[in-house]
């Protein structure tokens, strides 16, 4: 689940680090679909156009320390 979005940050790692150190990035597929300062705010505005599930959030950091949260819906369809 989310391999795809994983792989995309681990070979733009780097890239990554320097346009968004500190930054919340919203991941979807191979693309970022945004950049948000709180976890809060980039949750919210990745559901307003994406299903849970189909995202990732990462905090760039410095370093490879991260921290993982997974947001998973109740819902059945």
């Amino acid at each position: 689940m989310l391999e795809k979005e994983q792989n995309f940050f681990d070979s733009h790692k780097d890239e990554l680090r320097q346009k968004y150190l500190g930054k919340r990035i919203v991941i979807s597929g191979n693309e970022v679909k945004g950049v948000f300062d709180s976890d809060e705010e980039a949750l919210a505005e990745a559901l307003k156009t994406m299903a849970p599930g189909s995202f990732m959030i990462k905090f760039i950091t410095e370093n490879d320390e991260e921290q993982v949260q997974r947001f998973f819906s109740r819902v059945y369809v």
